[in-house]
């Protein structure tokens, strides 16, 4: 064997902080144990990122250096360092040894020593490395290994793949790397229990350090210090920073065991690294390496190819096809792909269609491919250089596709449906619209079953559940400037690709439909997520008209307010300046105009967040105010007066946003390209913008929408027998909770108290704080917990919900809705009190939401056979509101029969204590409907 790196640059030796490594693989990834039950996550994870770094880094040497132990000869010079240390997940201890193990296997040093920390270690092989003249690259994100950095010493963040020199640790610590031990002496460390000097932080420290020299000299100049406290503190804990300096100060001399010349990095042996892989399991890692060491000659190839490999087929002739359709109904099953030119369903041009009827036997059919010269670039796959017309693809598979006795199934089917709905009417114009049956979705299946745990792509399912690794789309289009349509690719380069997306499909699709039973979620999908996806194709479709001109005016509009507001702002900094600038605004805010609250950011920058502006105009301040608006007009003429004229279909004059059925973890639908779910609604911007979306002559726009949904489900969970009485009755429920918690009769009632009783409302479902809710209403923090206390003791049961809720979800890991969704929180449990504190929160919302969710899309379900014989369809689903597009004399009748679906959708499935009430709108536009 050769060294892997053969260039005849200067040498080069990687050192690897293996801790580092351990730690992030093990939080990437979710669970996974290897047959004898033992968990792997970590040393899957390490494995594919060693290996990674192995094929990527310039290197000529490399070694992965390791902690051997807690305590080191810095416990003896100060007993408590590294003391508040959390003990490892019970889940990694396992792992520890398998990873040093996996090292090993790849032909890399394993290098540890009793006493010191690896960073000694890393600190000491630097140090003779440079003294023979070799490059060296730590590879780590810890901030404690930027002292090492120096000419010919750099580090390498794996987390952000960023070179770390002498500029970055002076943006992380203020001084150079010679500094860094010197700053941390004086700021410590609470991670590591490194005590320093008590007020004094790493900016500080900077300071102090950057006027004096060093410790030594800012602890002998501590009487000049102007700052009492600061003084003080210098004085008292002198000791203490001189201790915290040697525990932070890494040792470079280290007696150490192995030598430089054991690092050259090599192709790990077949011998060493196969058995390893296989005895964890690690399938799709030994695929990868047996094709790496067959190409270099380590082994013999294998002739017995994997069957994503060996099966896949090229459909190019009729004959070929039918043979797959006739297979296809012969399963029973199908999977099926599209390959297109866009993301954008309804604009994107069909190129081909995959097939796969078992695992392992895929093809991909082209229809639409193009070389350079309008021809099929066939490579050297088929005998002619021809592909299939779609006309006659489309018509051979329209039986298939329509079949109720063939179950296909899609990842993410809805596009697919899309594109094959479009490709029928344009290519098939005079015949009937396709009418898809028996569909199956397996990013569907992956979201009921999983929703909050991890992601449900594809090529994540794939690596998750069937240990393989997808071919990339950049792998077979390229990317950047270089990148080219899917329909330019080679159709030898686009077989595997397509064929793969189909084949994976299917695979998964075996496994995760085992899951429902088990799961108990059959219900969820089969009810609810499947037969939605018809629905929402329907509703994609479709879209919505909207006025080019009435946009195109309030286009003009909004950017002479811009103006106007520039020139105020001006006015009132007394000075021009961009108000589109953070650090200019930041600087006349709180430099020039001295205004409070002034914090700066990692950059250096002051932070103007729409927070920061929101408080400043709270103290009567007109500037932040100023720019609130024009930020505010500025969003709405990007995102939508300019933006919708853009997404105007220039075929249909619509626009068509493209619902995200697998995003929001609580069940949502979610709107893309574009979102017409963020539209403002209680703003006269928002609302003139809703009325460019219009209804066609003869035709009217009809809203439903559900009255206070999310309040009536609170009332049955929680069991508030004063607002459900209050709902039954049709009262202001928020004029209610107003008399309720403030005490006043409601003849009595201020305006203001039921806008504050309305945001405590929302805000309580909402797990909102006393900050939170003081920020909103812009009263004090005190007054805001009185009025959280209030509200707790007027509804007893509302606090008894989320004290259920919550401990449902430290105890399961997930919380459920009123119909058996499960909403996973990684965080419930974590030890961070922030991550820790929002996963209480969605706990506490979550079941809510994620229930009003539901009852939306059971009758969104149930919509399409209650309007049969109407000329009416359903256009968008907004939050809690169904808008309809409806022929003049329907209206009524369409009102009604919607309603009654909307008013009825829990049941049978769950027999709610309030009622559902659906308030419907009629209007030329969505303003008005609305």
């Amino acid at each position: 064997m050769t060294p892997s790196n053969k260039s005849g640059d200067p040498h080069r030796l990687h050192l690897v902080d293996g801790s580092g490594y351990i730690f992030r693989a093990y939080h990437a990834l979710p669970p996974l144990t290897r047959a004898d039950g033992t968990p792997v996550n970590a040393v899957y994870g390490y494995c594919t990122m060693l290996l990674k770094l192995m094929e990527d880094a310039e290197a000529d040497s490399m070694a992965v250096i390791f902690d051997a132990g807690r305590k080191t000869f810095r416990n003896d010079i100060y007993p408590d360092y590294k003391a508040n240390r959390d003990e490892p997940p019970e889940d990694l201890v396992p792992q520890f040894d398998l990873i040093r193990q996996a090292t090993r296997a790849f032909g890399r040093p394993c290098i540890e020593q009793q006493g010191y920390e690896a960073d000694d270690l890393i600190a000491t092989y630097a140090r003779l490395a440079r003294e023979r003249g070799i490059d060296v690259t730590i590879v780590s994100s810890d901030k404690d290994l930027m002292q090492l950095v120096r000419p010919g010493v750099a580090m390498l963040d794996p987390m952000k793949n960023r070179r770390i020199g002498e500029a970055e640790v002076r943006e992380r610590f203020g001084v150079g790397p010679d500094k860094v031990v010197e700053v941390q002496a004086l700021a410590g460390d609470s991670s590591d229990n490194v005590p320093g000097v008590p007020g004094i932080g790493v900016k500080t420290a900077a300071l102090l350090v950057g006027e004096y020299g060093d410790l030594e000299a800012v602890l002998a100049h501590a009487e000049d210090i102007k700052q009492p406290k600061r003084r003080q503190n210098l004085i008292e804990h002198a000791e203490l920073a001189r201790i915290s300096r040697e525990l932070v100060r890494l040792r470079d001399d280290v007696p150490v065991e192995t030598r430089l010349e054991d690092f050259d990095l090599y192709e790990p042996a077949p011998e060493a690294l196969r058995p390893f892989l296989e005895e964890q399991g690690f399938k799709n890692l030994l695929v990868k390496m047996n094709s790496r060491w067959a190409a270099s000659g380590a082994i013999e190839a294998e002739t017995d190819a994997p069957p994503a490999q060996a099966a896949y087929e090229l459909v190019t002739d009729t004959a070929a096809l039918q043979a797959w359709i006739a297979r296809a109904a012969a399963c029973g099953v199908v999977a099926i792909d599209t390959e297109t030119t866009s993301l954008n369903a309804m604009r994107a041009e069909l190129v081909g269609v995959s097939l796969a009827t078992a695992a392992g036997a895929a093809c991909y059919v082209p229809v639409g491919h193009r070389s350079g010269d309008g021809g099929l670039d066939l490579g050297d796959r088929a005998p002619t250089p021809e592909q299939l017309p779609p006309q006659q693809v489309l018509a051979a598979l329209r039986p298939l596709l329509e079949d109720f006795g063939v179950l296909k199934v899609g990842h993410n089917i809805k596009y697919d449906l899309v594109v094959l709905s479009q490709a029928y009417a344009h290519h098939c114009a005079g015949e009937p619209p396709l009418a898809p049956a028996a569909i199956d979705d397996t990013m569907l299946l992956s979201y009921v079953l999983d929703a909050g745990v991890n992601g449900h792509g594809l090529d994540e399912l794939a690596g998750r559940h069937l240990g393989h690794t997808m071919i990339k789309y950049s792998d077979v289009t390229g990317s950047g400037k270089s990148r080219i349509s899917f329909a330019q690719v080679p159709v030898k380069q686009a077989l595997d690709y397509a064929a793969e997306d189909a084949d994976m499909t299917l695979r998964l699709h075996s496994l995760m439909k085992r899951r429902l039973v088990a799961e108990r979620m059959v219900a969820m999908y089969e009810t609810v997520e499947r037969p939605l996806v018809p629905v929402i194709v329907d509703m994609e479709r479709a879209g919505i008209q909207v006025e080019r001109a009435a946009l195109e005016r309030l286009s003009g509009d909004f950017a002479a307010r811009m103006e106007f507001l520039v020139e105020q702002g001006h006015r009132l900094a007394g000075e021009a300046f961009n108000l589109g600038s953070p650090k200019q605004l930041g600087e006349i805010l709180f430099d020039k105009m001295d205004l409070p609250g002034g914090k700066k950011g990692k950059t250096g920058a002051y932070t103007t967040s729409a927070d920061v502006l929101e408080d400043l105009a709270a103290q009567g301040h007109d500037l932040p105010r100023v720019v609130l608006d024009w930020r505010q007009l500025q969003k709405l003429k990007s995102t939508y007066t300019d933006a919708l004229v853009e997404q105007i279909n220039p075929e249909t004059g619509r626009v068509h946003t493209a619902y995200g059925m697998a995003i929001a973890q609580t069940g949502r639908l979610s709107s893309n390209d574009p979102n017409l779910q963020n539209i403002p609604v209680r703003t006269e911007e928002g609302r003139k913008i809703r009325e460019a979306f219009v209804a066609p002559k003869g035709r009217k726009l009809v809203s439903l929408d559900y009255s206070q949904i999310e309040l009536r489900i609170v009332a049955h969970v929680a069991d508030i027998d004063v607002l459900k009485d209050a709902f039954a009755q049709g009262q202001d429920i928020h004029a209610l909770t107003a008399a309720q918690v403030f005490g006043v009769p409601l003849d009595d009632l201020d305006p203001l108290l039921r806008r504050r009783a309305k945001a405590i409302n929302f805000g309580i479902i909402y797990g909102i704080s006393a900050f939170g809710l003081a920020r909103n209403l812009g009263i004090a923090r005190s007054q805001a917990r009185d009025y959280i206390d209030a509200y707790f003791e007027r509804y007893p049961g509302i606090r008894g919900y989320m004290e259920r809720a919550v401990d449902r979800a430290r105890a399961h890991g997930f919380v459920e809705t009123l119909f058996g969704r499960k909403i996973h929180l990684r965080g419930i449990n974590d030890k961070n009190p922030p991550v820790r504190n929002f996963a209480e929160r969605q706990a506490i919302n979550a079941p809510i939401q994620g229930t009003a969710a539901d009852i939306i899309k059971r009758a969104m379900v149930r919509m399409a056979p209650a309007l049969a014989g109407l000329d009416a369809r359903m256009l968008l689903q907004v939050h809690d509101e169904l808008l309809f597009e409806v022929a003049e004399g329907d209206v009524a009748a369409t009102i009604e029969a919607a309603r009654t679906v909307m008013e009825g959708a829990a049941e049978p499935a769950v027999e709610l204590s309030v009622a559902l009430v659906a308030d419907a709108g009629i209007g030329q536009n969505w303003a008005e409907a609305h």
